[in-house]
């Protein structure tokens, strides 16, 4: 009796396993001939209930945001530095010298910058030299192959500038940091912090109106002239290229 049970336990199990298999074997048949699309509708409903919800899509959602942010800032810069090359197109002309800056000391006590053109090159002592920004300082001295450049806010920097909402003239003078003072011999002038201070339109070495900086901020202890510390907007501590424009006799 016992024995009769387990050859019935035995076929049923047979046949049980028998039907598995074909099923697979029919599973694998049908995932052939859908070239796939079976699994892949089966991975859809198994895997719907982990697809990224609200909170997701609000986390890429923001992602996607923050790309686009970072995108429009770096084009904002890239407009920027092309306005400044072409205004500093439009400013040099066939009379001035493009040059690199190879050295710079605008922290220590010279504040100056070398560049990679000289004598061979043209250059003359006392040639202005502009850069992204505005005016940057003036030739001190040359070699054959360099010239060094006082900045601004080198002590020994002055120069004649222009103030174009009072219509007033004023000295720039270098104070060996970075923000030069600029002096009116008149005391009773409207100055004010954001005011642009630009190169005189008297000067008879240097082009009228080049951008110098904006007035920072206004002594008042002087009691026969005014004076005012700048905010310079040509950075030679970051720039790596300049104009230097020769001398006119």
């Amino acid at each position: 009796m016992l024995d009769i049970r387990r050859i019935s336990t035995n076929r049923w199990w047979n046949k049980k396993k028998n039907w598995g298999l074909f099923i697979f074997l029919l599973f694998l048949f049908f995932v052939r001939i859908s070239k796939g699309s079976l699994y892949k509708d089966f991975y859809y409903l198994i895997s719907k209930p982990f697809w990224p919800g609200q909170y997701q899509r609000e986390v890429l959602t923001k992602s996607v945001e923050q790309e686009f942010l970072i995108r429009l800032k770096q084009l904002e810069k890239d407009n920027k530095r092309l306005r400044e090359i072409l205004s500093l197109q439009r400013l040099s002309d066939s009379e001035s010298i493009s040059a690199n800056v190879i050295s710079r000391k605008t922290g220590s006590f010279w504040r100056q910058i070398i560049l990679n053109k000289g004598a061979k090159d043209g250059v003359e002592i006392g040639s202005f030299v502009v850069g992204p920004g505005g005016l940057l300082g003036r030739v001190e001295n040359t070699s054959l192959f360099t010239s060094t450049v006082r900045l601004l806010t080198s002590p020994e920097s002055k120069v004649g500038v222009w103030v174009e909402r009072i219509q007033m003239h004023g000295l720039l003078v270098g104070s060996g940091n970075d923000y030069p003072k600029v002096t009116f011999y008149n005391k009773d002038i409207d100055i004010k912090v954001g005011d642009f201070v630009l190169s005189s339109p008297a000067s008879t070495l240097l082009p009228p109106n080049i951008p110098i900086g904006i007035i920072q901020s206004v002594d008042e202890e002087f009691k026969a002239k005014k004076t005012a510390n700048i905010l310079l907007l040509g950075k030679p501590q970051a720039i790596d290229w300049v104009q230097i424009l020769k001398v006119e006799i």
